[in-house]
């Protein structure tokens, strides 16, 4: 008996360690699973707080502990971050995995693929939408009655104070550009530099309780609608069946009202080309033809009920409906290729394009459902799908001749306007610009064919060219940034140009740090600290931002850029974006 009394207590420690490491590490499911089974399941530690987002093999959510937590796949944890504060219940994730998140107190956050913070900014207050991000990585930010647009590295490139409510969500149109539907049926186009290029009343509001998304190009030749328009649109539909096509061209406003019989009034509307994925709310769901003005199918989905909370995902591939309760998956011809239930979610679930659906539930659970085979081929692709478009911020053009050429009273002007525009945050409509204007000063000496007897423009401001273009720049810029680095002759240009892409921190073809492999390795390494340096640093700002496969690559060369026989000066920079990483 005292045997036992002894042990009891190691005992007891013993059966908690293991219902700890059982319950902490993974409620790890099965490797095969039917629909309704859970591939895998794990113990997040709260209750999730907005719908998880699936990308770049990876799924994040927030819990409402005030923790950003990715899994994998296949159910490993791969960070949990701890945002110091409460959040608010929207995630937003960029093609290279960033997630931008925002505490209540109206601090976003961006937080890199591995689970390291970026950057804060403060932006006075809470979210009231997710983040939209724009082909070229820059933000869109809505908070009470103001749109704020930054670059993916967190500068500031305007503001607008918008003086009336949203009746819907404002959503990214076939330009890049965002449509903002207003509770007085105003319907605005706000372009990615700031400016609204279009407005169009709308016969009656929509109530709040559907929403929209694009449609568009909508072919001018479907003889149903009879006009003449072709361009970016959207589509109202109303309680009565009646729909709006709205067209928002450039100058342009323009309503056409028809109507269609549609089985049940809709719900949640999404638009692709000239077609329409409608949610009814009798739970069914009907494709349209807006060309023909007709609808081409409708089919029953896992649900028989109206549901506020809901999301479609209209592709090549199919048509997915997500709500509360469940999720439907079809084929573009109307067939119901997969459908499952759920109880017990505490936030709508994700459709990830690995086939799996990501489920959190009240039980503090986050789920994963194996629906279908992966659903597009990423092959030969660093990060998630490549945007439908560009901004066209990136576009060098050399000056063709002698007269233009700046001269050096117009660049000390131009710099000190362009630095001053940075800092308050007002680039704006003037970014295409400043962006072609700061390629050209930077990029004098790398024009093809050259410009015969150019005037000297020194490496000063060549230099100061390359670092404002990294305040204003983008994915977009960094073809022209890794070309400077290649062709100008000059060690302190080559050095701000790689600077420049570490500042953006992005590399989603993999150009830039092929170019600073090429520079480290052999056959033909550069020996020149301040290069190597630049190069150093580059690497390190590029890996912290968009994380592997591209931190692989950069650490390789910050680790050969460490040791003992290169410059002290580069290897001090080198070690320090090593620690930097691992910290």
């Amino acid at each position: 008996m005292q045997y036992i009394k002894t042990l009891a207590p190691a005992g007891r420690g013993l059966i908690l360690l293991i219902l700890t490491i059982l319950f902490s590490t993974s409620l790890y499911a099965q490797t095969t699973s039917t629909p309704d089974t859970p591939f895998w399941r794990n113990a997040l530690g709260g209750s999730v707080i907005g719908h998880p987002v699936a990308e770049v093999e990876s799924v994040v959510v927030i819990t409402d502990g005030g923790n950003l937590r990715a899994y994998s796949t296949y159910g490993r944890l791969l960070w949990d971050y701890y945002v110091r504060g409460r959040l608010s219940p929207f995630i937003s994730r960029s093609r290279e995995g960033t997630s931008y998140i925002c505490r209540t107190d109206g601090t976003l956050i961006s937080v890199n693929r591995s689970g390291r913070e970026l950057w804060q900014a403060d932006l006075g207050s809470p979210l009231i939408y997710p983040v939209i991000i724009g082909w070229d990585g820059r933000l869109f930010i809505f908070t009470e009655n103001m749109i704020t647009c930054m670059t993916a590295a967190g500068f500031t490139l305007w503001q607008r104070t918008l003086e009336k409510d949203l009746a819907l969500d404002p959503f990214l149109d076939v330009t890049g550009s965002i449509v903002l539907v207003m509770t007085d049926g105003e319907v605005r186009r706000v372009d990615p530099f700031g400016s609204f290029v279009s407005y169009v009343y709308v016969d009656r509001a929509p109530d709040g309780n559907q929403r929209t998304s694009g449609l568009g190009p909508v072919p001018s030749a479907a003889s149903s609608v009879q006009t003449g328009r072709r361009g970016p649109a959207i589509l109202l539909l109303y309680d009565d069946r009646q729909i709006e096509l709205v067209y928002i061209n450039e100058g342009i406003g323009e309503s056409l009202v028809g109507r269609l019989h549609i089985p049940s009034p809709p719900m949640f509307t999404v638009g692709r080309n000239d077609e329409a994925a409608v949610f009814l709310r009798d739970g069914r769901i009907s494709l349209l033809s807006i060309g023909r003005m007709d609808v081409l199918w409708t089919t029953s989905s896992h649900t028989t009920t109206a549901e506020l909370e809901s999301s479609i995902i209209f592709e090549d591939w199919g048509i997915i409906l997500l709500t509360r309760s469940g999720a439907t998956g079809f084929s573009l011809d109307g067939e119901r290729l997969w459908s499952i239930r759920l109880t017990g979610t505490a936030a709508l679930p994700s459709f990830g394009s690995d086939g799996i659906l990501y489920s959190g539930g009240r039980d503090w659970i986050l789920n994963a459902y194996r629906m279908s085979d992966p659903v597009r081929n990423r092959m030969g692709l660093l990060y998630g799908d490549a945007p439908p478009g560009t901004y066209g911020t990136g576009v060098y053009r050399p000056v063709s001749s002698l007269s233009g050429v700046p001269g050096f009273q117009e660049i000390e002007a131009r710099f000190s306007e362009i630095t001053q525009a940075i800092r308050d945050g007002s680039v704006g409509d003037s970014e295409l610009e400043y962006a072609l204007w700061l390629m050209q000063t930077a990029g004098i000496y790398i024009s093809t064919p050259p410009i015969q007897n150019i005037p000297l423009i020194s490496v000063q401001h060549r230099v100061e060219a390359a670092r404002l273009l990294s305040f204003i720049g983008s994915r977009e810029t960094i073809s022209f940034l890794t070309t400077l680095f290649h062709r100008d002759p000059h060690p302190h240009v080559k050095a701000a140009a790689a600077q420049a892409i570490g500042r953006i921190g992005v590399d989603p073809k993999g150009i830039a740090i092929r170019a600073f492999m090429n520079a480290v390795f052999p056959p033909s390494p550069i020996t020149d600290e301040v290069i190597l340096t630049a190069i150093a640093e580059a690497a390190g700002a590029i890996s912290r931002f968009s994380g592997p496969p591209l931190s692989e690559t950069g650490i390789r060369i910050l680790t050969a850029l460490s040791t003992p026989d290169r410059h002290p000066q580069t290897r001090r920079q080198a070690l320090a974006e090593i620690r930097s990483i691992y910290q």
